[in-house]
């Protein structure tokens, strides 16, 4: 044994655990040697065992017992040495070549499975120790290899299958976006769905009181002109009586009221509209306006955005101020390209003022009137086929269109005449009815 330690040096007795010499050494069935608390501290008894250095597997744990041979070695080592084996010293002196280690691990290894067998070390020659040598280390090198090459394929799998997981992660979330999206839309699409519904609902009501009011009114005008009927013919009733007729008739017609803005796209170019659309007057200066089919180009007038088709409607223009205007309505398929004067042949039911003291109905009819105007109440009943004009002030009927065939829509027609140097630079204004 004496000879044996001799021939070893401390790095061939260091524990490749710990990197120190051996205490207590054990060996495991595969014939390599570790310290006795280094291989079995860590050790789970319900969980295979697996040699640090050859990576073999065994199952159940098998009992490792205490090497005599190696633990006389190192202490025949110690005793000669008299010095502690200490893990720096046994590192520092190992420098940057850890196979030297590798090599004492598998020299010890050797050694062992040589005395297990009954081939004393003495008894094997120095070529043959070094070609078993370099055989184990090939061996160990291969099975490091092979442990290497599964440590890859790990690491691939779990590539893939991380690559599949954030795969179907992203699929998960776009179908999670998509489901939300679509609800969110349909969301969207009840909540407007609800807010037409609602919009309907209220315009059904609207109508619906408007035209109560309307009907209203006309059972309050009925009732006026029954007890205006009802009243002793006195002399000075027989005065007011004419007056207070024509008060209840304008209420009667104002009960039909629409509301009328006006439509700047059938402007005539020399004409200027307020924001509201309400008011309309003629200038010198003509606008650079883009061609429209449904403009007037020769004549100073414009349409109302409004038409109508059927039933009745009324609507009040006030004149006050002007030496010319023309109003009433012109059905849809009048010429808009000529200069020519409004008449019911031509599609224009109308009266108008000219000079500042001449009144017309249409082109023709000469209008004799107590007073001028201030505003102007024009009121059609489509199916009737008539069109009548009134003085609001006074409740004076103006002049009435009788027998008329309709057969197009209607639109309200506003000439405010021209400038005249400012003498009737005054507009032609839509008024609310009172």
């Amino acid at each position: 044994m004496a000879a044996v330690g001799c021939l070893l040096t401390e790095d061939q007795l260091l524990c490749a655990i710990c990197l120190d010499v051996f205490t207590d050494p054990v060996s495991t069935p595969c014939g390599h040697n570790f310290c006795k608390n280094c291989i079995t501290e860590p050790v789970d008894a319900d969980v295979p065992f697996q040699c640090p250095l050859c990576m073999k597997m065994f199952y159940p744990k098998p009992e490792l017992q205490v090497n005599t041979l190696i633990s006389e070695m190192v202490d025949t080592f110690r005793r000669s040495e008299q010095r502690p084996a200490r893990q720096e010293e046994v590192f520092l002196g190992l420098g940057s070549k850890p196979m030297v280690l590798l090599l004492c691990v598998v020299f010890l290894s050797l050694l062992l499975d040589c005395m297990k067998f009954n081939h004393p070390l003495e008894e094997m020659s120095k070529g043959e120790k070094l070609v078993k040598m370099e055989a184990e280390i090939q061996q160990t090198i291969e099975e490091i290899r092979l442990k290497v090459e599964e440590l890859k394929r790990s690491v691939e799998l779990g590539k893939e299958d991380a690559d599949r997981e954030m795969a179907d992660g992203a699929q998960v979330f776009a179908a999670l976006k998509e489901y939300v999206e679509k609800g969110e839309a349909k969301l969207m699409e009840t909540i407007r769905e609800k807010q037409r519904q609602t919009e309907l609902q209220a315009e059904g009501f609207i109508r619906k009181m408007e035209q109560d009011i309307r009907e209203l009114k006309k059972r309050k005008t009925e009732v006026e002109l029954l007890s205006v009927l009802q009243l002793e013919e006195t002399a000075e009733m027989k005065e007011k009586l004419p007056n207070m007729v024509a008060r209840v008739e304008l209420r009667r017609v104002q009960s039909y009221a629409v509301d009328v803005t006006l439509d700047p796209d059938t402007a005539n170019a020399y004409l200027v509209l307020s924001d509201d659309e309400k008011q309309v007057h003629d200038t010198y200066v003509e606008k650079n306006l883009p061609y429209n089919s449904e403009r007037f180009y020769y004549t100073t007038a414009v349409l109302g955005k409004e038409s109508f088709s059927s039933g009745r409607f009324y609507f009040e223009v006030q004149v006050e101020g002007k030496s010319e205007w023309t109003l009433g309505v012109a059905r849809e398929s009048i010429n808009r390209r000529q200069d020519i004067t409004p008449s019911p042949a031509d599609g224009f039911w109308t009266v108008g003022l000219s000079n500042g003291n001449k009144y017309k109905a249409g082109p023709d009819v000469a209008l004799s009137l107590q007073s001028a105007p201030k505003k102007v109440g024009v009121f059609v009943d489509y199916e009737d086929g008539l069109v009548s004009f009134y003085d609001v002030d006074t409740a004076a009927h103006i002049y009435s269109f009788t027998g008329c065939s309709f057969t197009e829509k209607l639109y309200p027609y506003f000439s405010p005449g021209l400038e005249d140097d400012g003498l009737n630079s005054a507009p032609l204004i839509i008024t609310p009815i009172n």
